[in-house]
């Protein structure tokens, strides 16, 4: 079994923002695989379904993006799954440009603050990780706002591709094609790939 966590903020004043992007994933996840995820679980919102044969929960903490861990920790360990293996958490990356994804075996927090709590919870960073890129904080603005702000509409088009990206991403890495995914989506874009 997998759990396939997208990271944000509970509440409808945060749907559409950049933190939300991870949420965003598992809707379509859950769109695409036909999976209700209206269960509360371990402070979180849940579905279980099939993927491609393999049995998957997808969760959406309904703690805030700095807690996340402690909601994906107790779900972890409430399905008793092996973290390094079946977990994959989807996450925003304002060091990407938006809709650009990054795949991770294991790693640091990066700066993200959801991430470093669901290390500081698990006691280690061995944990996949796709990270959905959000664009890069304009000068002058503040980091809060900018990751609680909106999409332009001109972001709404390229997000979408990044989301479906994030889907493909995820099917793969279920697959135990996390190498065959990195290949796929981790190179670098290049100027005439570039709107």
């Amino acid at each position: 079994m997998f759990i396939i966590a997208g990271l944000g903020n509970p509440k409808k004043e945060y749907d559409n923002t950049r933190h939300n992007i991870g949420f965003e994933v598992i809707d379509a996840l859950a769109d695409k695989y036909h999976i209700s995820v209206m269960d509360i679980k371990n402070k979180a919102m849940t579905g279980k379904g099939m993927i491609d044969g393999r049995k998957v929960i997808l969760a959406k903490p309904l703690t805030f993006m700095n807690l996340s861990g402690e909601s994906i920790c107790p779900l972890a360990d409430y399905y008793k799954i092996d973290c390094e293996t079946e977990l994959i958490v989807i996450l925003d990356d304002i060091n990407l440009p938006p809709g650009q994804i990054r795949i991770r075996k294991k790693g640091s927090a990066g700066g993200h603050n959801g991430l470093k709590n669901i290390i500081q919870n698990l006691g280690n960073g061995d944990f996949q990780r796709i990270r959905v890129g959000v664009g890069e904080k304009p000068r002058g603005y503040d980091l809060a706002d900018y990751v609680l702000g909106h999409f332009s509409k001109e972001e709404k088009t390229v997000m979408k591709e990044g989301v479906e990206k994030a889907v493909k991403a995820a099917e793969m890495m279920l697959k135990g094609d996390i190498d065959h995914a990195m290949n796929e989506f981790n190179r670098k874009v290049a100027l005439e790939d570039t709107p």
